[in-house]
């Protein structure tokens, strides 16, 4: 497994001071420097350590009250540092979306893998086999939605003498007009089908995304989740799980709803076998200042904890031609705007280090290096200031960067985290 902290330090990591490039991360980590006065420079994204670490242990305690396993969603971060605090905090593994992921979570040590696509590309499927054969404690599960996808999975596995078969879950779609997975019960018991046809796949249970119900709001969303778990009732019924796969899976659970997954999959009756109630979950990790602070299920459940938005981007202002338009060095190249445009929220004074609150100004715009700027009448802003910004939509922030200091409250930054897109 590669040793990130032994990563050198140069040109190819943006905002880092210049002066460390020769350095280990480990080594710049150990330094503690500041991230205002130790020689960042602009635009730099932090990450909140104090809000990754409030974030980690309220899912932890959500999942363990609710009596859900998770497994989640690595495509947010792709930074294997996070996963392993992670997995740390109870996670039963992680969600890989491609094999692009898989592979990064294998090379770094991710024992379990929950791959929520349907797997058709006959080389990752080689790769598959090979790693399932040299590592009997790895365990992965992946989507089935077609008999196609069946078909080439089976020739593919077959071709590369796979001696393991690949766990798969049949996946229901979310509904007419919704993403991936079969549309009905009898297109999901066909592909069911076609599985027990093969000697190198094994069903092992039912999944499916709730975020793509067409419409959704909790009535459509838990109507949607009581068609999944009498999916695998009927399929457990039907002698369709074989005793010496130990458990049956089923699987939901994105950012938006996971509260009403919890609720239904506390309804599922008892099944032949014991049920991994598996959670996929993504954005919890930073959260965010936009998208999901609308989204959360907390907002649903006070009473069951908030998360923490953990990101700010930082940038300076590097013009202010009228009193009301100013411009930063940071653009879309730094920042979200897939959702929604930066908020800013905090401006540091270039000639006091004092931070204040960010009043009268508002991200209008972002071109690729720049941001616009608009300042009401008043405003408090000049160039040199430091703008600090919150961001909507943390699968398309954490990409951008590939090491982000990770901050405490007071600036000090005690690490780096690595993303790998």
């Amino acid at each position: 497994m590669p040793d990130l902290a032994h990563e050198v330090v140069d040109h190819r990591f943006k905002a880092l001071p210049p002066d460390a490039a020769g350095l280990t991360v480990g080594e710049l980590a150990a330094q503690r420097r500041n991230l205002f006065t130790g020689g960042f420079t602009t635009p730099v994204l932090a990450l909140s350590a104090e809000s990754v670490e409030h974030n980690l242990r309220l899912l932890e305690t959500y999942t363990e009250r609710h009596g859900l396993a998770f497994a989640p969603h690595g495509k947010t971060s792709m930074a294997p540092q996070l996963f392993d605090r992670q997995i740390a905090h109870g996670a039963w593994g992680i969600t890989a979306a491609v094999p692009h992921q898989a592979r990064v979570y294998r090379a770094h040590g991710v024992a379990r893998i929950f791959l929520a696509n349907e797997l058709v590309d006959s080389v990752a499927l080689r790769w598959l086999a090979a790693e399932l054969d040299a590592d009997p404690d790895f365990r992965f599960v992946c989507y089935v939605d077609s008999a196609r996808g069946v078909e080439l999975m089976d020739e593919a596995l077959t071709a590369a003498g796979a001696r393991r078969a690949v766990d798969v879950v049949v996946e229901l779609g979310a509904g007419d007009g919704a993403r991936t997975g079969a549309r009905t019960e009898a297109d999901c018991t066909a592909v069911a089908d076609a599985v027990a046809a093969t000697r190198t796949l094994r069903l092992v249970g039912v999944a499916g995304y709730e975020g793509e119900v067409p419409q959704a709001d909790p009535a459509r969303v838990r109507a949607w989740l009581l068609r999944l778990t009498a999916l695998a009732a009927d399929f457990d019924k039907a002698g369709r799980f074989a005793p010496e796969i130990g458990e049956i899976v089923v699987s939901a659970g994105g950012s938006a709803w996971f509260d009403t997954v919890a609720e239904v999959f506390a309804e599922l009756p008892a099944l032949s076998l014991p049920v991994l109630k598996l959670l996929r979950s993504g954005a919890y990790v930073s959260h965010d200042d936009g998208q999901y602070r609308k989204l959360t299920p907390f907002n649903r459940v006070p009473e069951e904890g908030a998360l923490e938005p953990a990101f700010r981007l930082w940038a300076q202002v590097v013009s202010r031609p009228t009193p009301e338009q100013a411009f930063t060095n940071a653009g879309k190249r730094d920042a979200a705007y897939d959702l929604h445009l930066p908020e800013a929220q905090v401006v540091r004074d270039a000639r006091t280090g004092a931070v204040r609150p960010a009043d009268g100004i508002t991200v209008t715009g972002l071109s690729d290096q720049h941001g616009w700027v608009r300042t009401e009448e008043g405003a408090d802003l000049e160039v040199g200031d430091w703008l600090g910004m919150g961001l909507s939509h943390p699968c398309t922030s954490f990409d951008k960067w590939q090491l982000i200091p990770l901050v405490e409250a007071d600036g000090t930054v005690v690490d780096y985290i690595r993303t790998f897109f």
